[in-house]
């Protein structure tokens, strides 16, 4: 009986304590994340990127938010990027995703979720989950999985590295290719 007791009083508040401790923490941690807001915002943006007469690149998104202490801005829903030939005029390229990170400082972008990227020039598709942009290398990168289509292939692997124009890109594990 003395045994039975002994759970009854210590062990299962002990159970209930050490449950709840971790509730405790998780919910300390959902209030800070949501006290984190945006120092701006803005719906609906349109920016254009220019380099004395010329219109270097657009972006466009559902949501802008600027964080100044991270020095980051979060793109969220419709992130479209679109890159322009300084003596053409005509497009080049055109990066399609969910949301991305841009590095206020570096000018490195994250992009996630159903990114694809189009190059007008190469005819070609890159599609993948993730994929950064180096500002300081001029190159975009991954490690994920990622699909490439051409006019006369398909190729699927993991890890990726490519120009801003696809004019040479590599793919470090080649899974597959149909032609």
């Amino acid at each position: 009986m003395k045994i039975s007791h002994f759970i009854l009083t210590f062990l299962i508040p002990l159970v209930f304590v050490a449950c709840g401790g971790d509730s405790i923490e998780y919910q300390k941690a959902l209030e800070e994340e949501a006290s984190v807001k945006p120092d701006q915002l803005a719906n609906f943006i349109k920016v254009l990127f220019y380099e004395d007469e010329w219109n270097k690149a657009t972006l466009t998104a559902d949501r802008a938010e600027i964080y100044f202490n991270s020095h980051q801005t979060h793109l969220i829903g419709n992130v479209v990027v679109e890159t322009f030939s300084k003596f053409s005029g005509k497009r080049l390229s055109k990066l399609n995703a969910d949301k991305a990170i841009i590095d206020d400082n570096t000018k490195d972008m994250f992009a996630e979720g159903n990114v694809i990227v189009w190059s007008d020039s190469n005819q070609v598709k890159l599609e993948t989950s993730k994929l950064q942009w180096s500002n300081d290398r001029q190159i975009f990168f991954t490690n994920e999985a990622i699909k490439i289509s051409t006019p006369s292939e398909i190729i699927n692997g993991y890890g990726f590295e490519s120009d801003l124009n696809f004019s040479f890109y590599k793919i470090l594990k080649v899974s597959g290719i149909k032609q």
